[in-house]
């Protein structure tokens, strides 16, 4: 909400991650309900990039506990994410997940999502200070190991490297057709692909798109989703 009226809007970071990372147009779907049909988005455009959001997945959706209050949600998002994320994946067309579109991914599929990660033992605090600066916010937080076998792994290589943590909720159950593409040191999944996808199809955790430029990962995902989207159109 801006004052008293409901405004569908996308952050600028993400806005020119698609547009110079990627080399491609960028477009904002709105969330409407009824939900515009998965189908004419789909016929509309080359592939899909799934945000973050101050939202979260309504935990309707996975069989969780009702949120605590103050905790955000967007259920005309679900409405429309959920199933054009399954739409997507069967057409083959190019789609990236970031931060709650990670969860949006696993949850379309069937997996469920812890909605408080530090409550849960063992794990780390994921979440920013909500009152340092954006700098520090968005700065490195925990590495995240690359395993064998993922599609993270084929744009980047094997090999550790440090990202930035912005998130209370995470991956509880891997959705079945899901890969662990990365994890962090305390065993929470940062990364996920689908062996056997027919298009693109990539999810993670962290926020590449935040001065992706300036990152060599974050521009090797970037790129790759923008050869992706060339060779679907």
């Amino acid at each position: 909400m801006v004052g008293r009226h409901p405004f569908h809007a996308v952050g600028e970071k993400y806005i020119a991650a698609v547009r110079d990372g990627a080399d491609a147009l960028p477009l904002l779907i709105p969330v409407l309900d009824p939900a515009i049909p998965a189908t004419e988005l789909l016929d509309a455009f080359d592939g899909l990039l799934f945000t973050g959001s101050p939202s979260n997945v309504s935990p309707k959706r996975y069989g969780g506990l009702p949120p605590r209050e103050g905790v955000l949600q967007d259920e005309y998002r679900d409405s429309t994410a959920l199933p054009l994320l399954e739409a997507a994946i069967d057409a083959g067309t190019p789609v990236l997940c970031v931060c709650r579109g990670f969860q949006e991914l696993n949850v379309a599929l069937g997996g469920t999502l812890f909605q408080h990660v530090h409550e849960i033992a063992g794990r780390n605090d994921h979440r920013e200070n909500a009152k340092a600066s954006l700098d520090e916010q968005y700065a490195p937080a925990h590495d995240v190991i690359v395993q064998d076998g993922g599609f993270l792994s084929k744009i980047v290589g094997d090999r550790t490297f440090q990202v930035n943590s912005l998130h209370s909720q995470g991956i509880d159950r891997l959705a079945s057709s899901l890969h662990a593409d990365a994890v962090a040191p305390d065993g929470t999944i940062e990364a996920v692909s689908m062996p056997g996808a027919k298009g693109f199809l990539l999810g993670v955790q962290w926020h590449p798109e935040w001065r992706w430029a300036e990152n060599p990962v974050s521009r090797a995902i970037f790129s790759a989703f923008g050869e992706a989207l060339r060779a679907r159109s």
